[in-house]
């Protein structure tokens, strides 16, 4: 993909052909967090240290995102024509449950339990800017 960086915000690192998604994780109980956090939600501490979490992990549960989302946060033209997407909870082991865009929005193609990967993708509005998204690893 010939991007030039993620949108404004966006915790993302690595390169357009191997992203990454930067959190964190509490140097007292472990806890991780995406995005990264100040303090711990489970016991408060501010000890946090950055990192990068795991590019693949398993579909946790899905959806189809089938209406034009408000703006803001939504950053496309209220006249674009709009084109379904999915989206769900993705687990990275070990790790914590991100929720994000999916690659496909067609449930014929998604299951609960089948492994996905990290990759950029166009972010909404154009601009060049992208935005993660998982994948599935192999077809449904």
């Amino acid at each position: 993909m010939s991007v030039a960086a993620p949108a404004e915000g966006e915790p993302i690192g690595g390169t357009p052909s191997a992203p990454v998604l930067l959190g964190a994780e509490c140097r007292r109980c472990g806890t991780v967090t995406f995005p990264a956090q100040d303090a711990c939600p489970r016991c408060t501490s501010t000890d946090m240290a950055r990192r990068t979490l795991s590019r693949r992990g398993t579909l946790w549960t899905w959806t189809v995102q089938r209406f034009r989302p408000k703006s803001p946060p939504y950053a496309g033209d209220e006249g674009d024509e709009f084109e379904p997407y999915g989206v769900g909870y993705v687990e990275l082991p070990g790790e914590v449950r991100v929720e994000a865009r999916l690659t496909v929005s067609d449930p014929a193609q998604l299951r609960i339990g089948m492994e996905m990967e990290l990759e950029l993708i166009p972010a909404p509005g154009g601009e060049g800017a992208v935005t993660f998204a998982f994948r599935p690893v192999e077809p449904a």
